[in-house]
């Protein structure tokens, strides 16, 4: 039978987090164990998922703000199915903005380092006269 709750130890080995990763997301409210009258952390089983999100939501590049925001306050119950839903709908649209910069950095990036110029300036292909400069500044073609 699998114990009720965990220690921060058997959590970072769960999770791949380290246990300072973990007292960090701690410290900035992202979850919040529940203490033993040791003074020890002890981690209902749900806080892995809640910790799991966390990770990959940052290595999608959101900031913990967002992911806060988006998850709520922490608990000590799991997220229910329509939470996780609602959770899902209010990420999608900057998920799938993200993505569609991503896709067209990659699709231009190779194009532009492949010509070998280097110069947005003299760019014949993607930037003829420097005409993308009285667009605004930043990578026009990317951002846009």
């Amino acid at each position: 039978m699998l114990p009720k709750e965990l220690g921060i130890g058997q959590v970072a080995a769960r999770t791949g987090l380290s246990v300072s990763q973990i007292r960090f997301y701690e410290a900035r409210g992202l979850i919040s164990p529940p203490r033993n009258r040791g003074g020890q952390r002890r981690f209902p089983r749900a806080e892995l998922r809640r910790l799991a999100f966390i990770r990959i939501a940052q290595r999608l590049g959101l900031s913990l703000a967002r992911i806060r925001a988006a998850l709520g306050p922490p608990s000590e119950r799991p997220p229910t199915p329509k939470e996780w839903a609602a959770i899902a709908a209010d990420l999608r649209d900057e998920l799938t903005e993200r993505i569609e910069t991503m896709t067209r950095l990659r699709d231009n990036l190779d194009g532009c380092i492949g010509c070998g110029c280097l110069s947005m300036t003299q760019c014949a292909l993607y930037n003829p006269d420097d005409a993308k400069g009285a667009d605004g500044p930043g990578a026009r073609n990317v951002e846009t």
